[in-house]
This record gives structure tokens, sequence and C-alpha cells, in this order.
């Protein structure tokens, strides 16, 4: 790994859309990245995903509410479809925890969850090919990209109750860089799910590894988990923080410490 610090010495951060589409041509290799050809497909699934993502063509679902996302095609009549059968059941909800589901205040409770659920687990409707959209370049850089403080919300599978933070994303390019902007969609990806933190952040890492194909990835995630401040053992300071390094930055200490001295430098 000689030459990886002086070649990460840089440090190039942006804001901003991605420009038009470049045609694509399979980059020579700068570095060996044998650690990429052992991801499978199933490092990016989680219990539930579709294995094929659900579409539609259906005329009329532009005015859908339900998870809309201006970037990204609308997702599909089943989606909809699932919304009374979704409100029956938080309406047996209510009945169970002893309260009136007819009366005013809570009338039209039970929609407005089914559909605050839909849009909370919208990321089960998006795959890596939705979000990236050609938004792959050929660039001469191989320095070090990293955008931080990206804002994460989520769902615990195990409470089923909030879970969110901050995402920092780090790769050393291979010939390809990825629009910025997908960085963020990626963290939606799977942020937009039932998951762990831990999972969360090896399939954002996975994710920009099958985008681009780079030298390595850096992921930290530190998030604020809810079902330990509103319930067990209620600590309302603590935050978990989890971290995934492949590549130059697993194999590379200072490579790895250069990311995280960007990372938490304010």
């Amino acid at each position: 790994m000689n030459g990886v610090s002086s070649q990460c010495a840089k440090l190039k951060m942006y804001d901003g859309e991605d420009d038009k589409p470049i045609m694509i041509k399979k980059p020579l290799p700068l570095r060996t990245v044998s650690w990429s050809d052992n991801i499978e497909e199933t490092d990016l699934d989680v219990p539930g995903t579709p294995r094929t993502p659900r579409t539609s063509t259906t005329k009329g679902h532009e005015q859908c509410m339900f998870h809309h996302d201006l970037e990204l095609d609308h997702r599909p009549p089943t989606r909809e479809a699932m919304l009374p059968e979704m409100s029956r059941s938080y309406k047996l909800l209510l009945s169970s925890l002893g309260e009136d589901p007819e009366r005013q205040g809570l009338l039209k409770t039970p929609e407005r969850a089914a559909k605050a659920m839909l849009f909370f687990t919208k990321g089960y409707d998006q795959s890596l090919e939705d979000v990236i959209n050609d938004a792959v370049f050929d660039e001469d850089h191989d320095e070090m990209v990293v955008v931080k403080d990206i804002e994460m919300f989520s769902m615990c599978e195990h409470h089923l109750v909030p879970f969110y933070g901050k995402v920092s994303i780090g790769y050393l390019p291979c010939k390809k860089i990825l629009g910025l902007s997908k960085l963020a969609r990626i963290v939606e990806i799977f942020s937009r799910r039932l998951q762990v933190q831990e999972r969360l952040t090896k399939q954002i890492a996975i994710a920009v590894t099958k985008a681009v194909q780079p030298a390595g990835v850096a992921v930290v995630v530190e998030g604020v988990h809810m079902c330990m401040v509103m319930r067990g053992v209620q600590k309302i300071n603590s935050k978990t923080v989890t971290s995934t390094m492949l590549g130059v930055f697993r194999d590379d200490p200072k490579t790895r410490e250069e990311f995280l001295n960007l990372v938490h430098n304010k």
C-alpha cells in the first residue's frame, strides 16, 4: 500500500448536483481491490426486501402522497393497496390500548399512521440502480472523497421505534467517481427500512463499493436510539457509533486515521 497516504494527502469536499452523464469506459486498475470481489448480492439484502423492485405503469399515481420522491420514479400501487389492511391493524391496536378509535381525535389516526409507516419504510421499494441512475463518471482522481454529517432516520427492527443520527462516507476512487448527492441517496435507501445500525453501516459501505469499485470505502454512523432513550435503561445522552472499513481503509492505518480525523474535525 505504499503511496496511498500521499495520494490521500488532499481532501476535496463537494456539495451540489451531478453533472450530465458521461459514457463510462472500463478503467485500468490502479490498485488490487480483490476484497470487493467477495461481496455478494445478499450483503445488501435485509429481511423483506423485494428481490425485484416494484414498478407501476398505471396512470394517475403521480398524485400519491405516501412516499413521494422527486428524484425517483414513483413506486407502485402495491404500496397504496396495503393501506386498508394496515389501517385496520392500527385501529385494532388503538382498541387494544383501551382507546376509542371512533372518537374525533383518533378517527383518522389509523390511516395517518399507515401512511407514515409506508414513508418510514419506503427504502424497501428502492434499489441501488434506481438511485445511481447513471451518475457514475470517468474522472482521473484518486484522492480521498468525503461527505460527512449526512442526516439519517431509521426504524429499529426490535421495537419499531426510531433511531436517528449522522452518516459520514469516504472513498478512494479508481478512475470513477459517484455524483455526490447519490451518497446521501444511498443512505436513504438502507435507512428507510427496519434496521439495526450495525447492518445499516455495512450496507452503505458495500453499496458504494458496488457503485464505483473504489480502492477503499469507509463509513461511520453515529446514532441515537429511542429504544434506549424512551424505554428500557432510559439513557437520554447515549449515542451508538459504528464503522465499516473496506479496502485500503482497513489495510492501511494512516489512510484510516486520516479519514477519522477529517470526520471528527468540526
